[in-house]
């Protein structure tokens, strides 16, 4: 069983980047999927989630309009899409898939925005 981040970078302010967040091992039909960030020095905070049922979308302020979450449930795969990308997202994104008691993190991959 593993939740597997990927997608991370360094990108100039402005720009976009697509996280994926993909499971292998169990599928994600059931699960509500979450991302979350961790900047140096901060906690982590919740960024966006996607629920199971019915593909509701919950973002946080910070990124309301430039992120966009989506699921592919084919490709047990979720995604982050991040455009107009601003120096202060910079941080370590993770996922986490969540269903009754099962709960599951991604590694974590790293998202730079700079200049």
């Amino acid at each position: 069983v593993q939740l597997q981040a990927s997608g991370g970078g360094l990108v100039q302010p402005g720009g976009s980047l697509r996280l994926s967040c993909a499971a292998s091992g169990f599928t994600l039909d059931y699960f509500a999927i979450g991302w979350f960030r961790q900047a140096p020095g901060k906690e982590r905070e919740g960024v966006s989630c996607i629920s199971s049922s019915d593909g509701s979308t919950e973002y946080a302020d910070s990124v309301k309009g430039r992120f966009t979450i989506s699921r592919d449930n084919a490709k047990n795969t979720v995604y982050l899409q991040m455009n107009s990308l601003k120096p202060e997202d910079t941080a370590i994104y993770y996922c986490q898939a969540l269903w009754r008691s099962r709960d599951y993190w991604g590694q974590g991959t790293q998202v730079t925005v700079s200049s």
